[in-house]
């Protein structure tokens, strides 16, 4: 927090002719307050792997805090209604306290065809490798768990599809998994009664 020695004089001058301006420097100083507050609150909840200590070339030491990602996409759906989608490492907590996940949730697109589903999801900085995917005919989950990189997302997919055919490609940091619709069965449910 600040102290009046901070202030340069011009400042000082001002707030002594000025009772007003003196209640402002409070509400100033009170909210610089809460914002510490709140940052040491949110640095106790933030897992280990994002605080780092570098050193400063004078011998100390600094915390760093990140990386944390948060964002969002909007697209229109086929209903043409807007469809918005967060992703990131951060997410609103209780009572709107932002909690960080050590998992990255990555964007996700999804496109339907005629016959297909295709998930398009962003993986920057990952292996081939690393990615590990798992389907059933409903959902779809992708994650990465590495050092470097963690990813996690559970995708609900729009129709059921056949997992055993789906195929997948990886390329500059993006993937894609092709699911092929499973046939809905087109036969009426219950057996029809004939009327004596």
């Amino acid at each position: 927090m600040s102290s009046d020695e901070d202030y340069p004089e011009w400042f000082k001058k001002r707030r002594a002719k000025d009772p007003f301006f003196g209640d402002i420097d409070d509400m100033f100083r009170e909210m610089e307050k809460m914002m510490d507050e709140e940052l040491k609150n949110f640095t106790q909840k933030v897992p280990k792997e994002y605080i780092k200590e570098r050193k400063l070339p004078d011998g100390s030491t600094v915390k760093e805090l990140g990386p944390f990602v948060y964002g969002y996409s909007m697209k229109i759906g086929p209903d043409g209604k807007p469809e918005i989608q967060e992703f990131g490492n951060i997410k609103k907590g209780l009572k709107g306290t932002p909690q960080v996940k050590e998992e990255r949730e990555p964007l996700v697109d999804i496109v339907e065809t005629n016959s297909e589903i295709h998930v398009v999801v962003e993986l920057p900085g990952v292996e081939k490798g690393d990615i590990k995917l798992h389907g059933t005919e409903d959902s779809l989950t992708i994650s990465v768990d590495t050092p470097q990189s963690k990813y996690y997302k559970e995708v609900a997919l729009p129709v059921k599809v056949k997992v055993k055919e789906a195929s997948s490609s990886y390329k500059n940091g993006v993937l894609e998994v092709v699911l092929p619709k499973a046939e809905s069965e087109n036969k009426p449910k219950g057996e029809q009664i004939d009327i004596g």
